[in-house]
């Protein structure tokens, strides 16, 4: 289990951000704190190094007796503009060498929208790396966010191939552990090696995440894993299959290949089509299990919307700018890159995923109703999605699967501390936690567009501006201009553009 010569190049030493400070005020915030109750202000916000000691509001219920001094303080007078936790990406990846030029751009691209905190699963530039990174970024020596990292149990990773048997696994699990892994993630492998893994997670204390590889889901299906104990479910692989009641399995084409990414792509919303309806015994009884079990669904919706509508994807108007040349390299139709799949994708595929999302996004829906924990991850990287971005489209995705917008901000920030296990911590804008802020002078909850990074036009009386983007992130009491890490971002696409010609 040796560090492979294709991990991504590493950040450089932190030259940006101010702080922390002994003391910062923050003055004439719109708060949304992120536990689901209304936004209120204007309000103060006092932190001292790297945490919220204390909010004062002048026509509230105060945890400060007084107005913080600002004698000896920074101060910030934000006009009103509002104030919300960092977010927190519950499925990410860095990307490889061959989806991004460097971490730099990576890490920008997530400061720069406001994302403080990330699950990495699968630490796939090889877990020595991504933990020296997560290490570096802990130590603010590089401006990055912070990085819980899910080493992947599957061949073709840099930590060595899948284990065989339990005892492999259980081997496995605690090497990865000695190693300053955070939890594992999963894909497919037999019941008897994942079900041991999970226990030896639990032992060890490590988390779990499981994307229910589809030639394995007719035994380990996401019920079968979370009876086991697995604490979150990716995407949806394995939902529809724990439903079914009038099949054992997917019923696919007689010459389909799951080794061929547009087939298993395209086959993946007729899952969802063949299984139980909304609100029958089976998918009642499925929600029912979830709860009971505390399962976590992390949807990343985003991800695949490009397959109910590959044009839009393919032209979201931050390519030009924020999309680097080796990042639009990967997205392009191939058969040898995961995801790159579209390379004739018909309006009937297109059909399928539009029928197939309504009911994906009536479960997870549901489940949220019933007080299921449901997280908010982007899994950018793939199919046009970028770093960032792709986590404000999952805002969105989750106002449209019928989210209210603070359940919205909930499931992208203490929704996903309490999954990470670090909503003591982090996750909310309370006195005690730590100082991981996003600052922005819109109204996110009237338009979660305003925290795109390009921006979101707007017709005014002056004519039409781009208006928005996050101006600050706070992280670990750190203050980063947002604005200029965008920036940093966009010299580095023009640069690389340029080295191309």
């Amino acid at each position: 289990m040796t560090l492979g010569s294709t991990s991504q190049i590493a950040a450089p030493d932190r030259s940006t951000g101010a702080g922390p400070y002994a003391r910062l005020v923050l003055r004439d915030a719109m708060i949304i704190d992120g536990t689901g109750a209304a936004p209120y202000g204007p309000a103060e916000i006092l932190i001292e190094g790297d945490r919220i000691t204390g909010i004062w509001e002048p026509n509230g219920a105060s945890s400060l007796t007084e107005r913080p001094s600002t004698d000896g303080a920074e101060v910030m007078d934000l006009d009103g503009a509002y104030v919300m936790p960092g977010l927190i990406d519950s499925h990410a990846h860095i990307g490889k060498p061959d989806q991004a030029p460097n971490a730099d751009y990576v890490f920008k691209l997530w400061l720069g929208h406001g994302v403080t905190t990330i699950r990495e699963l699968g630490a796939f530039n090889g877990l020595d790396w991504t933990v020296n990174e997560a290490r570096r970024a802990e130590a603010n020596e590089i401006a990055a966010p912070r990085l819980h990292i899910y080493p992947a149990l599957r061949s073709g990773t840099l930590d060595g191939p899948t284990p065989v048997t339990a005892d492999e696994a259980t081997a496995w699990v605690n090497e990865v552990a000695d190693r300053g892994a955070n939890g594992v993630k999963f894909f497919g492998t037999s019941p008897s090696v994942f079900g041991a893994a999970v226990e030896a997670a639990r032992a060890r204390g490590l988390r779990t995440a499981c994307h229910h590889d589809q030639r394995r889901a007719a035994q380990v299906n996401a019920l079968t894993s979370a009876r086991w104990g697995l604490n979150s479910i990716e995407h949806w692989y394995g939902i529809p299959e724990a439903m079914f009641r009038d099949r054992t399995l997917q019923h696919v084409p007689t010459d389909y290949n799951h080794n061929s990414e547009p087939q298993r792509f395209s086959q993946g919303a007729h899952l969802w089509l063949q299984t139980a309806e909304r609100g029958s015994d089976a998918w009642q009884e499925t929600l029912g299990e979830l709860l009971e079990l505390g399962t976590a669904l992390s949807p990343t919706f985003n991800i695949y919307i490009g397959s109910r509508d590959a044009a839009r994807v393919r032209t979201s108007e931050w390519h030009p700018d924020y999309t680097s040349p080796t990042l639009w390299e990967f997205f392009q139709p191939s058969a040898d890159k995961h995801g790159s799949y579209m390379g004739d994708w018909t309006s009937e595929d297109e059909i399928a995923w539009r029928h197939a999302y309504v009911k994906w996004m009536s479960f997870v829906n549901d489940y949220k109703n019933l007080g299921g924990l449901v997280t908010a991850g982007s899994d950018s990287g793939f199919i046009y999605k970028v770093f960032g971005f792709g986590l404000i489209e999952e805002l969105e995705l989750l106002l449209e699967a019928g989210f209210h917008p603070l359940e919205v901000v909930r499931a992208a920030t203490l929704n996903s501390a309490q999954l990470l296990g670090i909503d003591g911590e982090l996750g909310s804008v309370e006195p005690g936690k730590i100082a991981d802020l996003l600052i922005v002078k819109d109204n996110p909850l009237s338009n979660f567009k305003v925290l795109y990074g390009h921006g979101h036009l707007r017709a005014e009386e002056s004519g039409l501006n781009r208006v928005g983007g996050v101006d600050y992130t706070l992280r670990s009491g750190i203050v980063y201009d947002a604005r200029k890490l965008r920036e940093d971002v966009k010299a580095m696409v023009a640069e690389e553009k340029s080295a191309q010609n």
